[in-house]
């Protein structure tokens, strides 16, 4: 069995060592994973292969498959991600907040790393490099544990991301993985507060559930997206028609995509039946409302919603189809069934957008846009450690501001307090 107190040991002495090197340093690392990655992508391919014949073996779902599967596409979009953390601003060090007291004592805030993030993710590879890299240049060491059915593929990604560390003089202990499925090594990692600083776990809610229930450290919960989309009256429907397909359909297996379609009643006669044939032919089955199976329920890809429907992130090309009265019902629903992870309304009335936005309250909020956005990349903050649908710290995409805390910092003029 692993030791684990030393795995943490390890990573706390790395993160010292982090926290105060200069940024230069750090995107050389960065710079020299990417091309780590690229030089080892043989082995990286035979070895997510494996895992991919085995997820097959196993029974695995087409959805959870197409989670951790790395293509030579997504190989090359997950060095680029790498590349592009290197461009972004690096915040540990930043001063904000500043103010002058009437004494003349001046106090800042300044950005300082977290220390040592434990990440405990399912499924998804690229999870790996977006951990190791956003750790990484906000100056915070990583103790990662995948899911057991990418075992092969995280062990090979890791051997390339110590490389690019070693290849840029900086600690490999910056970045640690639990090479072992054991959960008993989960329980004894949520227990090594002297060591660990924030758990962020990245898969079901089973996950989540377990690590709020068991976490001895602060934990970051998120990443379970129960999706809406509203169409509102007064939307543009063959505007409104791509959204829809894009949320549902350009990749149906990741937590923006779309789960259920809420639409007013005035237009879903017209609307609901340009969206069963439209994303019928990208293999899309629907799980209807009452309402809603009165207006397309003759079609072969549509069943009644059960009532437990409303609440499945469905990962898959799945969506249900609601009819609602009103605005109200459409955020009344939301309200009950979402998971705060991302909503939004189709519309042209500005007063409904405003009152939408002003009410959901969810980690991120659109109007006129897909939920697909909902991403470190498309936010324009580099790759994502987590989605975020708590409240406290850091919420929708972790970046490297999310992976900070900040200590204030006090300077005066050999100042005595009276």
């Amino acid at each position: 069995m692993m030791d684990m107190l030393s795995l943490g040991k390890r990573a706390k002495a790395a993160s010292r060592i982090l926290a105060t090197t200069p940024t230069a340093d750090k995107n050389a690392a960065l710079l020299a994973i990417a091309e780590a990655l690229e030089d080892q992508k043989e082995a990286i391919f035979e070895a997510n292969q494996e895992d991919v014949n085995e997820a097959r073996a196993n029974g695995l779902t087409e959805a959870l498959i197409d989670r951790l599967t790395i293509t030579p596409t997504r190989l090359e979009g997950i060095a680029a991600d790498v590349r592009k953390v290197a461009d972004l601003p690096d915040p540990v060090g930043e001063e904000y907040d500043r103010l002058t007291l009437d004494n003349g004592l001046r106090i800042s805030k300044r950005r300082t790393p977290i220390g040592v993030l434990g990440v405990i993710y399912e499924s998804r590879p690229n999870v790996t490099v977006d951990i190791s890299v956003l750790a990484l240049k906000s100056g915070n060491a990583a103790i990662m544990r995948g899911g057991k059915e990418t075992l092969r593929s995280n062990r090979v990604l890791v051997d390339a991301i110590r490389a690019g560390l070693t290849a840029a003089a900086l600690p490999g202990d910056v970045v640690l993985f639990v090479d072992s499925p054991d959960r008993a090594l989960v329980t004894e990692l949520l227990h090594m507060h002297e060591y660990v600083d924030m758990i962020i776990p990245r898969g079901g809610a089973g996950l989540h559930k377990a690590c709020r229930e068991n976490s001895m450290i602060p934990v970051i919960t998120g990443g379970l997206g129960i999706c809406h989309l509203y169409v509102d009256q007064s939307a543009d429907l063959e505007k409104a028609l791509p959204v829809v397909q894009n949320a549902k359909v350009q990749r149906p297996s990741v937590c923006n995509a779309l789960d259920t379609l809420l639409v007013h009643q005035a237009v879903a006669g017209q609307f609901l039946p340009m969206v069963v044939v439209r994303l019928a032919q990208d293999g899309v089955t629907f799980k209807a409302g009452a309402e809603a199976q009165k207006i397309v329920g003759d079609l072969d890809t549509v069943e009644a919603a059960g009532p437990d429907d409303w609440d499945i992130e469905w990962l898959s090309l799945v969506l249900g189809l609601k009819v609602v009265k009103n605005l109200d019902e459409a955020i009344e629903h939301i309200q009950t069934h979402g998971t705060g992870h991302s909503d939004g309304i189709l519309t042209q009335d500005d007063a409904n957008a405003t009152a939408f936005v002003d009410r959901v309250d969810s980690a991120a909020v659109y109007v006129n846009a897909s939920t697909r956005f909902t991403d470190g990349g498309q936010f324009g903050l580099g790759a994502e450690v987590a989605i975020s649908t708590q409240k406290l710290h850091a919420r929708g995409p972790m970046a490297l501001k999310e992976l900070t805390t900040y200590k204030w910092v006090a300077i005066g003029d050999w100042h005595v307090r009276e």
